[in-house]
């Protein structure tokens, strides 16, 4: 999995670097060392270089919220996927130029499946921010339709820690991947690996998927569960060909040691319309739960 993820890695015009030199808790280094050490973290993790997401006030020479919406973005019907879109928009949007941020909650309504969109832009609300708590909500639109609306976002979360003056926005560009049929799963991308018993699993926090606080990062979280999700739809309904309309997510506690495994129910799978529950937990801290998702899909079959 590590050669297959370093392929991709070093495809077309992208030549991302992923070193141990990141695999740093950016709250134990000194404040005159916090801002070096967030650029090293920041670039080498790859969720959202990878997804082609662009940050503002972070990412030098970035203006805009947006990122493209590719095939491997999309389920097999060509509908917007949950996990781009927690990627795109995380909530709350609480900075890490203003503390050391950590997710609580994030509630994602799809409106529009997108089919036909090329390019997704977040517009922002911040609803409060306090010394401990941040609260915010976004609209995803259509890049080059504001009108059309293809999700609301909301979200909370809590600062872990302050952070020293003197933050410079990071060189850090995004993937140069061209869109294709052809390209790789993000599951395989980010080292998601199916397991015997049904579930999948990621075997260890590395640079490329971890927060600047060293812990397991929400992308990756919720590709795994949603990887969890698509696969028990494949098991128990022998088809993956469903479209989210809701996705929400609680994160727990935080990740630090794996492997992370997580598993998947679906919920009143007889009608059009089906509930899925899904939890990841870090076998290597006692099983404990880092994350839950719950989503309501519709069938687009028969």
């Amino acid at each position: 999995m590590i050669a297959r993820q370093q392929q991709i890695f070093t495809q077309g015009n992208w030549r991302g670097t992923v070193t141990d030199e990141a695999y740093r808790d950016i709250r134990t280094v000194p404040p005159e060392q916090h801002w070096k050490q967030f650029e090293k973290s920041w670039r080498a993790l790859k969720i959202y270089t990878y997804l082609g997401k662009t940050t503002p006030f972070l990412d030098a020479g970035v203006e805009k919220e947006t990122m493209p919406l590719r095939h491997d973005m999309r389920n097999p019907s060509g509908g917007i996927m949950a996990a781009p879109l927690t990627i795109l928009s995380p909530e709350p949007y609480w900075r890490d130029d203003e503390c050391v941020p950590a997710p609580v909650t994030m509630t994602y309504d799809i409106l529009d499946p997108a089919y036909d969109v090329g390019r997704l832009e977040v517009l922002r609300e911040v609803i409060s921010v306090g010394r401990r708590m941040g609260f915010s909500r976004a609209r995803v639109v259509d890049a080059a339709d504001h009108t059309r609306v293809i999700a609301i976002s909301t979200g909370s979360g809590v600062s872990l820690g302050d952070v020293p003056p003197g933050f410079c926005p990071v060189a850090n560009p995004v993937a140069g991947i061209t869109d294709s049929p052809n390209l790789p799963p993000l599951r395989d991308v980010f080292g998601i690996a199916r397991c015997d018993d049904g579930a999948v699993q990621i075997d260890k926090v590395t640079p490329m998927i971890a927060s600047p606080h060293l812990a397991l990062h929400q992308g990756a979280i919720n590709i795994a569960l949603e990887a969890a999700m698509t696969d028990e739809f494949e098991r128990v309904l022998q088809t993956a060909d469903l479209q989210v309309d809701h996705y929400t997510v609680m994160f727990v506690r935080p990740g630090y040691v794996g492997p992370f495994v997580a598993t998947a129910t679906l919920v009143g799978a007889q009608g059009p319309r089906i509930g899925v529950e899904a939890t990841l937990v870090d076998e290597g801290c006692g099983g404990r739960v880092v994350a839950t998702a719950s989503a309501g899909f519709h069938s687009l079959g028969p």
